[in-house]
């Protein structure tokens, strides 16, 4: 309904009802019986009775406005009755104005009061707004805001406002050591580490690669010894490893001394490889005449004229006579255990051969690292698996635990390990964290970064 005309007040209203010319009263009037003016409101929602007809001949009026339609309803009757309903609709006929139809009176309700803030319910102070100067400051900031100091809850820190690749990247600098400086500690004799699990797929090559990377990076001479035939850590490490290549099946039968086996690692400084060939398949089956077949190995090693930090033995998935070589030339042993239960199942076997050989071939041997691999977090059996080791080896078990990572196992096909094919990755990242817990495991006294 279009409403431009004023509202008569019944108590100025002239002869007949009509309003007196002489003192219009506006709708715009405020009674003291009537709340605060609200424009939100429409005509519909006024008192009833105060809303009164109108009259058309008062266009000229001082505060009437200036285009009132040309169809206006007509004045209300004064005789009509009153006696009506709330809320009834008007009995009376309106000239139709388009498809306009007349509303029914309403009970006059109050406005709604919009809710004024209180303190506590006042915004955070946000960097970058200006506040005006009377607006009365909020409990707890004011000697922050006076000082200056005051940053907001929403401003970032340092961890939060960098971005991924920007912290990838310091990952990155920090795994590749583009100083040379020895930032882990070096032992103070050779440390002989075998990775044994006779359960395939467990992680061995792997770790093996990306240990002796990780620490041959910070300073450390490392010679990685593949006594796997299917030669997967010198395909890791991009050793040439095909039928004719000098490798272990000639120390272990021929007695070939061992630096003339052993290669140095592209790229990777500090890094030296002896690689495996399909030979070494056949070298249980003749290693059975060879006098002292279980110590070949070690005396191939104690013979090298070179010192090493660390030697790394890559075994292969087995409790054969290349893997007892492996635990009699080594003097600690290292174990990946992948977090499934058929991991934990054979585990049991190979201390029971780990303790054979302590007891009638290398005393010294002792299981020093236990470390997680293909740990999946969004699993409970991982979570369990992870339990169960720490609570049968307990310090044992390295603090860093290797993820399912896809960088990991993509870096072998291009003939590289994960810390330098990305280094910054996670699985590069866990495999540090991992080397750099052996290597100060392995020293009391720590050596200094510049040494």
């Amino acid at each position: 309904m279009h409403d431009d005309g004023r509202y008569d007040d019944p108590r100025v209203t002239g002869p007949g009802g009509l309003p007196s010319a002489a003192d219009p009263v506006s709708r715009e009037t405020d009674y003291q019986s009537w709340p605060a003016r609200d424009d939100s409101r429409s005509p519909a929602t006024r008192p009833p009775d105060q809303v009164a007809g109108r009259d058309a001949s008062a266009e000229g009026s001082e505060r009437s406005t200036s285009s009132a339609p040309a169809n206006v309803p007509p004045a209300r009757d004064p005789h009509e009755p009153t006696g009506r309903p709330a809320n009834a609709p008007s009995s009376r006929s309106a000239p139709a104005r388009g498809n306009a139809t007349v509303p029914g009176r309403y009970e006059p309700h109050p406005p709604a009061v919009p809710a004024q803030p209180t303190p506590q319910d006042a915004p955070d102070v946000v960097v970058g707004v200006v506040v005006p100067s009377d607006t009365p400051p909020v409990a707890g900031y004011e000697a922050e805001a006076a000082a200056g100091t005051y940053v907001s809850r929403e401003t970032p820190t340092r961890e939060e406002d960098d971005p991924p690749l920007a912290m990838e990247a310091m990952r990155a600098v920090q795994i590749l050591n583009p100083s040379g400086e020895v930032t882990m500690p070096r032992p103070a004799r050779t440390r002989v580490m075998c990775v044994a699990n006779q359960k395939g797929g467990v992680g061995k090559t792997t770790t093996t690669v990306n240990l002796a990377v990780s620490l041959a990076l910070h300073g450390n001479r490392v010679l990685v010894v593949d006594l796997d035939p299917q030669g997967n850590a010198s395909t890791g490490l991009n050793v040439p490893h095909h039928t004719g290549v000098p490798d272990v099946y000639d120390c272990l039968i021929d007695s070939v001394p061992l630096e003339e086996v052993a290669q140095a690692v592209e790229g990777i400084p500090n890094l030296w490889c002896v690689p495996a060939t399909i030979d070494l398949a056949g070298a249980e089956i003749e290693l059975v005449s060879v006098v002292a077949r279980e110590s070949r190995l070690a005396r191939a090693i104690a013979a090298y004229p070179g010192h090493f930090d660390y030697v790394f033995i890559d075994c292969p998935p087995s409790l054969g006579l290349l893997t007892v070589n492996a635990l009699v030339a080594a003097q600690e042993v290292l174990i990946p255990i992948q977090c499934e239960y058929y991991a934990l199942e054979g585990l049991n076997q190979l201390i029971n051969n780990i303790n054979l050989v302590r007891q009638h071939l290398n005393p010294k041997l002792e299981v020093s690292t236990i470390l997680l691999t293909m740990y999946d977090r969004r699993t409970r059996l991982a979570d369990a698996v992870e339990q169960d080791v720490r609570n049968h080896f307990g310090d044992k078990v390295l603090q860093a635990v290797i993820p399912r990572n896809v960088r990991v196992s993509e870096a072998p096909s291009y003939g590289q390990s994960v810390m330098t094919y990305d280094p910054g990755s996670r699985g590069a990242t866990s495999y540090f964290e991992a080397a750099q817990e052996i290597a100060e495991r392995g020293v009391k006294e720590p050596v200094s970064r510049n040494v």
